[in-house]
């Protein structure tokens, strides 16, 4: 089942769940130490923040926008204020000047951003124990907007897959079925869209090579070709796949039913692995955030997920945060 058309991108998915290393890793995957104490200025501090967010790859318009957030912060507090002496009082009070005195309009959009900003820079620096508290971590979202996306942690993707393997192997003298791990993995390592998901032909997925699978995802409208793109898959992936063929024989799509069944799916892998909900949209995000935490550069991410350098600019510092708050994971591997 080879791809009908060549591309020239090719997305270099991680290896999520096998433990392998990457070949090539940035620096900043083992962390960036910053060289300032809780003694310094916030100048300093924001000058070296400018080198992580470089150094991380935050994409220029983040960087930008966080510089701004950051030179206004440092207008208002004094640029020579010490970190030490920073406090969630203070930022309160900045969120208030740039609302009610500062002067300039200041729209939910851009106040939800800066907020996003202070809990990055903070977060940051507490995670980096140069302050031994974050200020920023009592901050509430002002603006009517939704909240950071649900993402599952390590212990819930683990309590998950070993659901989907249980079934996949046939639980409780029942039918071995292969399709809730095929489903669950393809996601978790892909990270697409749900709308994309049941829209997959057979002739999308690339076993060119078996040992190196892949999913091309395709768009018929000419209008949304360039989110087109191709995304490798884990090496285990073919041997589950040939198994869900044998079982299901789909003809023309790869999951032949509608998105709502595909979502009961779901729905019962969540309660076998005692976990409140999962759906598409989690397994996007969590996708995202281990891709993040694994050192995927922003540019490879946003392609990845099929994303306009327009919805990159927002996603990228949500993805920042839930990375801040996501502990470290171990590897997880769905073939045990």
């Amino acid at each position: 089942m080879n791809a009908s058309r060549d591309k020239s991108f090719d997305s270099q998915q991680l290896p999520l769940f096998s433990g392998e290393a990457r070949s090539e890793k940035p620096k900043d995957a083992v962390g960036f130490k910053p060289e300032i104490t809780v003694r310094s200025s916030l100048s300093v501090a924001i000058g070296v923040f400018e080198r992580y967010m470089e150094e991380r790859g935050f994409t220029e318009n983040t960087r930008q926008a966080f510089r701004l957030d950051m030179q206004l912060l440092s207008e208002y507090l004094g640029a020579g204020t010490l970190l030490s002496k920073i406090s969630t009082a203070n930022l309160n009070a900045f969120l208030s000047w740039m609302l009610g005195s500062r002067g300039v309009p200041c729209s939910p959009k851009t106040l939800e951003r800066r907020i996003t900003t202070l809990k990055v820079f903070f977060g940051w620096l507490t995670e980096e124990e140069v302050i031994s508290r974050d200020p920023a971590a009592p901050l509430t979202h002002r603006a009517v907007s939704a909240p950071l996306p649900e993402v599952l942690d390590n212990a819930q993707v683990e309590a998950v897959l070993s659901v989907t393997q249980a079934i996949r192997q046939g639980e409780a003298e029942q039918k071995p079925d292969p399709r809730p791990h095929l489903l669950v993995t393809l996601l978790l390592s892909t990270g697409i869209k749900k709308g994309e998901c049941v829209k997959i032909a057979l002739n999308h997925v690339d076993l060119t090579n078996p040992a190196h699978p892949a999913l091309w995802v395709r768009y018929r409208k000419p209008s949304r070709q360039h989110k087109e793109r191709r995304i490798a898959l884990p090496a285990y992936w073919s041997t589950v796949l040939q198994e869900y063929l044998q079982a299901y024989q789909p003809r023309q799509y790869l999951f032949p039913w509608t998105a709502r069944n595909l979502e009961y799916v779901l729905t019962k892998v969540a309660r076998k692995a005692g976990i409140p909900r999962l759906t598409f949209e989690m397994l996007r995000w969590t996708c995202a955030v281990r891709d993040y935490l694994e050192g995927v550069r922003p540019e490879e991410l946003r392609q990845k997920m099929g994303l306009s350098g327009i919805s990159w600019y927002e996603v990228e510092p949500k993805l920042a945060l839930l990375a801040q708050r996501c502990a470290p994971r171990k590897p997880v591997s769905p073939e045990a």
